[in-house]
């Protein structure tokens, strides 16, 4: 899960296709299907030959079917030899707020090599994302940066700048997102997978959900457990259905914990020096370095090269975390931290810390967290939350246990939140890292006791967010391809070496 920022693909649609609500004088879909959908080309730059993309409309509300409506803007890329297709793999994005067509766009073709033509891969932007109808708060641009929509505190861990935001954007986003924001939640996304289900004319889809795309992907086979063929669920999290997102935040603080060792071998090795990447002489001596350096910079913020936007120490505390996702991203990290200990030096902070969010991305960001599930509104208990965390987990400095806008909501939730029970197929094959910041190998053990026998959980020993076909781990890959083109499922539990 996560609110980490996402770079949304923005397919070249037509501007009566994107971000549209169609009114009622629309006509309706009927309730129980959805018309075929319309493809044609639309081959995006450095993406897989022969993409294909359409748009699916489906209501804003399930409880009005003939009233507003909504655009889903939908790619796929159809099985080259269709002889050989057994059905429809649904890529389910993460977020809230990534871009499924985005995600097929980067990863297509190395699906379509891994999966050869078993399938027809198809992918969707949810509500509120991308090239489907969007949502806006009209948040002012300070509010719409990633380290102010992340509730870090103040550096003395006091939190009455964060409870004043949060305020002021829940009350925004009441008073200028509508219908559409209120719609933006898990469960209508479930509903809107399967109005996409019936338009690609499948009685069963099989699917690969990465993130926060797990959990919808667990809530859909809970929801429509007889629709689901083969079903993978990568990098999860505690589908507790009292706490839902509010659970994942919180675990933010040990995913940063359990992953943060990693960067700091990475950080002291000697093959560093060459890069002048190397910060300390033993891996032990990195985590007080950055502490320190965190708090150094809380004192006295570091002038950058983005006008405006210094480098502090709840800036260098978000790229750190950012950082964790994956190996590849150290080096920003570490060239970070060289450049704040180097007087001479200005730092240059990395585009998705310099610059705020377009306030679409953040709207749907907030909307999904706040509409999913209620938050606790004590701001007391906020206070008590923060200095625990910061005392237990001083990495995250607080913002883990930290208020939301969620905490000022104005709508309560139309949905209860799902409980997953192990009723049902047993065909989910969970995988997961074992040192995962996002999604911490604890909340995928919750995920895990949930299902029950319906799930096995491949778990390897390696560390960053996102596994299958992203970390070049061949027994996790071989586990999850064998499933999906053969049906074969570990018969138990299994753990790969990194």
């Amino acid at each position: 899960m996560t609110l980490r920022t996402r770079n949304v693909l923005v397919l070249a649609l037509t501007a009566s296709v994107v971000g549209t609500v169609l009114t009622a004088t629309t006509p309706a879909l009927a309730s129980s299907s959805s018309p075929a959908l319309a493809w044609r080309p639309c081959v995006q730059p450095g993406g897989p030959a022969g993409q294909e993309c359409a748009v699916l409309t489906v209501p804003v509300d399930y409880r009005a079917p003939d009233g507003p409506r909504l655009r889903i803007a939908v790619s796929r890329l159809p099985s080259e030899r269709p002889e050989a297709r057994r059905g429809t793999l649904l890529v389910l994005p993460g977020g809230p707020g990534g871009s499924g067509i985005a995600r097929l766009t980067r990863q297509g073709e190395a699906l379509r090599r891994e999966l050869g033509a078993t399938y027809d891969i198809v992918s969707l932007d949810p509500r509120g994302v991308g090239a489907s109808t969007r949502a806006s708060c009209e948040l002012p641009p300070a509010d719409r940066h990633l380290v102010t929509l992340r509730p870090w505190p103040a550096p003395d861990g006091g939190i009455a700048e964060n409870v004043a935001r949060s305020r002021r954007t829940a009350e925004s986003c009441a008073r200028n997102g509508g219908a559409v924001l209120r719609s933006l939640s898990t469960a209508n996304e479930v509903r809107d997978i399967d109005r996409l289900r019936q338009a690609l004319g499948e009685d069963k889809l099989s699917a690969y959900g990465v993130s926060y795309g797990s959990y919808v992907g667990a809530v859909y086979a809970q929801k429509y457990p007889e629709r689901t063929d083969r079903w993978v669920l990568d990098s999860n999290d505690d589908p507790d259905p009292r706490r839902v997102e509010r659970a994942w935040v919180a675990n933010m603080a040990v995913g940063a914990e359990d992953r943060f060792p990693d960067f700091a071998a990475w950080a002291a090795d000697p093959a560093r020096d060459a890069q002048g990447l190397r910060l300390a002489r033993r891996a032990a001596e990195i985590r007080p370095l950055f502490l320190s350096l965190a708090a150094e910079l809380d004192r006295a913020p570091r002038e950058s090269t983005t006008p405006g936007v210094p480098l502090t120490g709840n800036l260098l505390r978000q790229v750190m975390y950012d950082s964790l996702y994956d190996d590849a991203v150290f080096p920003r990290l570490a060239g970070l931290m060289r450049a704040a200990m180097t007087p001479d030096a200005t730092p240059v902070l990395p585009p998705a810390v310099a610059g705020p969010l377009s306030d679409e991305d953040a709207a749907v960001t907030m909307a999904v967290i706040c509409n999913d599930v209620r938050w606790p509104r004590s701001v007391a208990g906020y206070e008590r939350a923060v200095a625990a965390n910061r005392a237990r987990y001083p990495l995250t400095a607080g913002l883990p246990g930290n208020i939301f806008p969620c905490a000022f909501w104005k709508d309560t939730p139309a949905d209860q939140p799902t409980r997953l029970t192990d009723r049902g197929p047993s065909n989910i094959l969970m995988i997961q890292n074992r040192r995962d910041p996002a999604t911490p190998y604890v909340g995928a053990l919750r995920m895990r006791r949930a299902f029950g026998d319906r799930a096995r959980l491949v778990t390897v020993e390696r560390g960053g967010h996102g596994v299958y076909l992203g970390t070049g781990n061949a027994c996790g890959n071989h586990a999850v391809t064998s499933f999906l083109t053969t049906g074969e499922r570990p018969a138990r539990d299994v753990t790969c070496p990194d």
